[in-house]
């Protein structure tokens, strides 16, 4: 299986990078109308506008390509069994003894021991408003 997907991940590279020479080597729409007057477009080795449709064309078919080769490593990727735990499942485990405390316990306050066995929580200070929070010189 290892050596279908390498075979296939190859011919996706090979055709991505067809695919960019093509596009880059291919002329824009304003190309048009300087082969219309006469502009150098006949010289060229497929004719006025062989090149345009032979490269389109061959874009065309490499793009298809890379969307099956696409495809085919999506179905392969999922198709191979699942062993161990996910990234999720694996935190879970960690996160395991900070989940006994809850309610009032997880917000954050300073205790301070009070007679007998309780601590009685006491909130942080509340910062001023306005004017306040300005830092001074």
């Amino acid at each position: 299986m290892n050596v279908v997907l390498t075979i296939v991940l190859a011919v996706q590279m090979l055709t991505a990078l067809g695919m960019i020479g093509l596009i880059l080597v291919q002329h824009g729409k304003g190309a048009d109308m300087g082969a219309a007057f006469g502009s150098g477009g006949s010289g060229s080795l497929f004719g006025a506008s062989g090149s345009a449709n032979f490269l389109s064309r061959t874009t065309g078919v490499l793009a298809a390509v890379f969307f099956v080769c696409t495809l085919l490593l999506a179905y392969f990727g999922n198709a191979q069994p699942r062993t161990g735990t996910s990234v999720l499942e694996g935190a879970g485990a960690i996160t395991a003894p900070l989940k006994a405390a809850s309610g009032a316990a997880q917000i954050p306050a300073t205790t301070v021991p009070v007679t007998g066995s309780a601590a009685m929580a006491v909130p942080p200070a509340i910062p001023a408003s306005g004017a306040a929070q300005i830092p001074t010189k």
